[in-house]
């Protein structure tokens, strides 16, 4: 599809501000916390030039984190954008749909129950986070499914819901038989604690998110034919349940490897993209990439107030977003009932 060059260039401006807003939240975030790095020693710092204290702060400390928060918000955000095209259903959302939680529980069970070895934990849990996450997207597809009507959109939603809420709820089962080192782990991962902050989960996920996000974005006048009808994408010789496969595959592969190492976030998935589809329009050439940058700085920005609004304490990134996406979801609820 040709884009006309006046939306184009409100697209790379839009694209560019976001890019400034997520550096300007990086600086932000370097220079505060309980070891406060002047910004005058930023630059020596990354150079080699700063002290060891310095360097182990920002290098292994809050660097790593940034890199896991930013990957994680854009593989959310991109999720979601998958999972609205292709129920075309506004209120998608891998965290509200169940699909998070499905994750968790996977990563919970081999946390509780599987010998952990340190060195291929972190390339374990995106795996086992993805089947666990699998298992319930194609629980929620097939209940949801009616032959000749397809996916049906608010019975998909409830029936997310509601499972995201039974998951939750064994999760809380498995706390009560866990020793306490494995209770705080789940009780951290349920209110959505960003807990995988060293290089080796960033190197674990990196290489995913490097190839999925280019796969979506290359299928995106796919997602615009999908949106259409079934009957168009027959005409245009389209296999339209192999294209929703691989799409849903990808979607639920970019939430679970994102909520492995964040815990359960739910709304960045639902959020960004309405943000970009409202400043840029629904075609996905233009809104997936605005809204893969939206959902990247969206939680980093949660993250980073988390961590520094109170003084005495830090308030998991889960629920700075939940604080601002569940209003939005009510309202976007109400709006579609109408």
């Amino acid at each position: 599809m040709i884009i006309e060059k006046s939306r184009y260039r409100k697209h790379t401006l839009i694209f560019l501000i976001i890019v400034i807003l997520t550096t300007l939240t990086v600086v932000v975030s370097l220079g505060i916390g309980d070891y406060a790095l002047s910004y005058n020693n930023l630059i020596p710092t990354f150079l080699g030039q700063g002290s060891f204290k310095d360097e182990f702060v920002l290098f292994e400390l809050r660097l790593p984190r940034m890199a896991i928060t930013i990957l994680s918000g854009m593989a959310l955000a991109l999720s979601g954008s998958i999972l609205q095209g292709l129920t075309k259903n506004d209120l998608a959302d891998p965290g509200i749909i169940g699909i998070n939680s499905g994750a968790g529980v996977a990563v919970t069970i081999l946390f509780m129950y599987m010998p952990i070895d340190s060195k291929t934990f972190s390339y374990l849990i995106p795996i086992i986070a993805f089947i666990g996450a699998l298992i319930t997207a194609i629980i929620i597809y097939f209940l949801s499914y009616k032959k000749n009507e397809g996916t049906h959109p608010i019975r998909l939603v409830l029936l997310g819901v509601g499972l995201s809420t039974a998951l939750s709820g064994l999760m809380i089962v498995m706390m009560s038989i866990a020793d306490r080192t494995k209770v705080d782990f789940i009780s951290k991962w349920l209110v959505g604690t960003v807990w995988g902050v060293d290089w080796v989960f960033v190197m674990a996920i990196f290489p995913w998110i490097v190839i999925l996000v280019p796969y979506v974005l290359y299928k995106a006048n796919t997602l615009n034919i999908i949106k259409l009808s079934r009957d168009v994408s027959i005409s245009v010789g389209m296999s339209i349940e192999k294209e929703r496969l691989k799409l849903l595959l990808a979607s639920v592969a970019l939430s679970s490897f994102a909520v492995s190492v964040t815990g359960n976030i739910s709304f960045i998935g639902l959020m960004a993209p309405h943000i970009s589809k409202a400043l840029v329009g629904h075609r996905n050439q233009l809104f997936i990439p605005i809204s893969t940058l939206i959902g990247g700085w969206l939680l980093l920005l949660a993250d980073t107030i988390g961590q520094h609004l109170l003084p005495s304490s830090s308030i998991p990134a889960g629920i700075v977003v939940s604080i601002i996406g569940a209003p939005y979801f009510i309202y976007l609820l109400l709006k579609n009932k109408k």
